[in-house]
């Protein structure tokens, strides 16, 4: 049952169906890093996408099960799947890995999402590919001196196409497994054709955007759960004596 169904369940059918579940997996994004060891729970992209979807009709409940974990990639989360998305038996599945992955062979990640949206689609979730942020194309220039090193690798990954070629593959492998992307990256890359200063929208210089920058991740994935025609109700029966 897509979400949009379940948001206008009753009583009975949520007594039947249960709650919405939300999985989001992936790495210090979807964790909530921001920058300097700060965390952003409340304003990450999939707590904004909840309260978006509570918007509509706030009688369903939504649970958001965060499985990002900070500096991992695709590849290292393969072993903690079953445990962090597939236990928790979603609705939704939301992939979004690619930020660390590029530091690493290119095969490794697609294999590593082909294995990943292969198990979410055989579980019956809707699984979606969210497309990270852009990296910094600007090296820093202050602070810790491993952190300035850092920046200077993810600038050349950045500006010599090296991110965009791993992002492109992950697009493909989710094409081949039908999974639906939300193509965040894709708006990143336009606002820096438009000259937009994208470093300024990362808040640690590097690959963690900003709290607002959250909400762009939040508004494509609303874009493929709901269509503007979606009818969703705004009233709740209580009886319990359907079957």
């Amino acid at each position: 049952m897509l979400i949009k169904e379940k948001l206008n369940m009753d009583v009975p059918e949520l007594f039947k169906n249960g709650a919405i579940t939300i999985v989001a997996f992936g790495d210090s994004v979807t964790h909530g890093c921001a920058a300097g060891g700060e965390m952003i729970y409340d304003e990450v992209y999939h707590n904004r996408l909840k309260k978006m979807i509570l918007a509509k009709r706030d009688f369903v409940p939504v649970n958001v099960i965060n499985s990002g974990i900070g500096s991992t990639t695709a590849s290292w989360s393969l072993e903690r799947l079953e445990r962090d998305v597939v236990a928790h038996n979603p609705d939704i599945v939301i992939v979004c890995f690619g930020l660390n992955d590029c530091g690493y062979p290119l095969e490794k990640y697609v294999d590593a999402l082909d294995k990943i949206f292969a198990r979410c689609k055989e579980i019956g979730a809707q699984t979606i590919f969210l497309t990270p942020n852009m990296l910094n194309t600007k090296p820093l220039t202050e602070g810790d001196e491993g952190l300035i090193e850092f920046s200077k690798y993810t600038a050349r990954r950045q500006n010599e196409g090296v991110f965009d070629l791993y992002i492109n593959e992950g697009k493909k492998v989710a094409e081949k497994h039908g999974v639906q992307i939300a193509d965040a990256y894709a708006k990143w890359k336009e606002m820096a054709a438009n000259g937009i200063d994208t470093d300024k929208l990362l808040a640690n210089g590097i690959n963690h955007p900003t709290p607002e920058m959250h909400q762009l991740f939040a508004d494509e994935i609303m874009k493929l759960i709901f269509s503007d025609n979606d009818e969703i109700s705004t009233t709740v029966e209580l009886g319990l004596d359907k079957k």
